[in-house]
């Protein structure tokens, strides 16, 4: 009986003391800073930045099951893409507390949602993927929390109102998520720790960061520096945000938007020129070794604006318009359903799934020329020399003894092109059509007609 009573006494007296002595509950043990073992073999085929292809792939949308299973299972479909670098979506535990069910209010950082499957799925897609030479990105969320992530124990780590209240991501109407602090040293701390758990636990190859711009720049600096500590390491950096100091922070990559909407009115509009200008403007400013992610969607344009078909005016414009962002510059993302023209919204929020057998005759040709790109020096490094025109997009890449040659029609009506004089009487290989081109004085273009042609 005197041992149930000092049994007791001791109870309450953690319980009263857990404030002060920061006992974290039971669940929150998995989010303490860990010594982790490297699973398998870190991948020593990480693209250098201008030769990433990357893909993009909706979870929810990609298989019926909506598991990392689904990804296993088309692999092969991703390599005959000419892929090298995949960027999942997240896989975490999703939050339930005021949910609208986005993969983006992450409830636990160091676990993999039941709905996809388990950290033994992930470790098996990671080493199929780099056994096909393909690197394994995570998207990574870390302006913010799901409500009922166990962090949120820890009320200092999150922002508050004058009140003392938790917030939302100020300027969003996020929600479902609660905003993080990042005067917190504790949780900064606790965020590199989650970030390491997948590098070591799951052999992953670096992030994909989700809002970016809301994140601290020295955050980003020092998170990168001690991931770059690990030894024997490399990782890819990519961030969502508009911010120009991310390059600076760290990050290979960022998500040129501004190419996007020159991509659409270029194409929307009656007058050609826009892409090249931000094209010209992304290189003249963007550091060695770092670039653009060029793109036709992604998850948040198929899910909210709309897909390439609708974009572009079907399936025509819409590999015309993929082929423009594929050789302009930059690296090009491809969103997993576009190579085969799913015209509807695609969400995220909810479990939806592609089509595979529709558009048969389009994936060939996205295979086609994502083959030729990954393999061509000239597509992914050349100089671009720009014939202007008001409805062709028409210019030269180069490269040493290398020529390739882009011609696109950007409007949804025939037209007849004349070559400016140096190109005249030249003779290429039409690397889609797989014969040889000799160009005259002109040439008319179908809607939407491009060709690929190589010297």
């Amino acid at each position: 009986m005197i041992t149930h009573l000092i049994y007791m006494f001791i109870i309450l007296c953690l319980f009263s003391c857990e404030d002060e002595l920061h006992i974290p509950p039971p669940d929150d043990v998995d989010n303490q800073v860990t010594e982790y073992e490297q699973f398998g073999t870190p991948f020593n085929e990480i693209p250098a930045t201008q030769d990433i292809i990357m893909y993009e792939v909706n979870l929810r949308a990609y298989s019926p099951e909506g598991d990392l299973q689904g990804v296993i299972d088309k692999l092969d479909h991703i390599e005959s893409l000419g892929i090298n670098v995949i960027w999942l979506m997240p896989i975490h535990p999703i939050g339930q507390v005021n949910s609208v069910n986005s993969p983006y209010s992450v409830k636990n950082y160091k676990a993999v949602g039941s709905e996809y499957g388990d950290l033994e799925d992930l470790r098996t897609l990671t080493t199929e993927a780099h056994n096909r030479g393909i690197a394994i990105i995570m998207d990574w969320v870390a302006n913010h929390t799901s409500w009922d992530n166990n962090w949120i124990q820890n009320k200092n780590w999150y922002s508050q109102d004058a009140n003392g209240n938790i917030i939302h991501p100020p300027g969003t109407n996020w929600q479902d998520v609660a905003d993080l602090n990042y005067d917190n040293e504790n949780m900064r701390e606790a965020m590199i720790d989650a970030m390491k758990y997948w590098v070591y636990e799951a052999n992953i190859d670096g992030f994909r960061c989700d809002y970016a711009d809301g994140v601290p720049f020295d955050f980003w600096k020092e998170a990168w520096q001690n991931l770059d500590s690990i030894p024997d390491r490399q990782f890819i950096y990519f961030a969502e945000g508009t911010r120009n100091d991310h390059f600076d922070a760290g990050f290979d990559l960022n998500f040129s938007w501004q190419f996007y909407g020159a991509l659409k009115q270029d194409f929307n509009n009656q007058v050609a020129g826009k892409i090249i200008e931000v094209d010209k403007k992304e290189k003249a400013n963007t550091p060695e070794n770092k670039s653009w992610v060029r793109f036709t969607t992604n998850h948040d344009e198929s899910a909210w604006d709309a897909t390439p078909i609708s974009l572009f005016n079907g399936t025509e414009g819409a590999l015309a318009a993929s082929m423009a962002t594929i050789f302009t510059g930059g690296v090009p993302l491809i969103y997993g359903s576009q190579e085969v023209g799913t015209a509807n919204n695609i969400p995220f929020f909810t479990n939806s799934t592609i089509n595979w057998d529709n558009n048969p005759k389009m994936l060939s040709a996205y295979q086609k020329m994502l083959q030729f790109y990954s393999n061509s020096t000239v597509a992914k490094t050349g100089e671009n020399t720009v014939f202007p025109h008001n409805d062709i997009l028409c210019f030269k890449k180069s490269f040493e003894n290398e020529e390739i040659l882009i011609i696109t029609n950007l409007r949804d009506y025939t037209i007849n092109f004349s070559f400016p004089p140096e190109l005249e009487s030249s003779e290429w290989s039409d690397i889609m059509a797989e014969s040889t081109l000799t160009l005259n004085n002109d040439i008319t273009l179908a809607p939407y007609q491009f060709y690929i042609l190589q010297k």
